[in-house]
């Protein structure tokens, strides 16, 4: 069976959380800002670089507080995403190909 490594994190300012408008057809809604871990890449690696992507944002002093795991059947995989949260960041916010971004 195949395992699948992706990542969200959580970004905090205040009082407010950082949120994507996803326009994927397969999985549309809101959600948390991540994506896939990279074979040349350790997982932290891909929180920033998702971030990155997807933000436009810097984020830095991310903390691990989970994961969760399910099984697709009709792929036939597993898949594991790590679940991390900052309110340490840099840059200007914008949205990509992926969603809107809102706080």
């Amino acid at each position: 069976m195949k395992t699948i490594l992706t990542n969200m994190c959580l970004l905090i300012d205040g009082d407010r959380y950082l949120v994507q408008n996803r326009v994927s057809a397969k999985w549309p809604g809101l959600t948390l800002p991540g994506g896939h871990v990279e074979a040349n890449e350790t997982v932290l690696e891909s929180v920033q670089r998702e971030m990155k992507e997807e933000t436009n944002l810097d984020v830095r002093n991310l903390e691990f507080v989970g994961f969760y795991e399910w099984f697709n059947p009709l792929l036939e995989t597993r898949e594991i995403a790590f679940l991390y949260r900052s309110s340490t960041f840099e840059g200007t916010l914008q949205s990509s190909k992926e969603g809107l971004m809102l706080w």
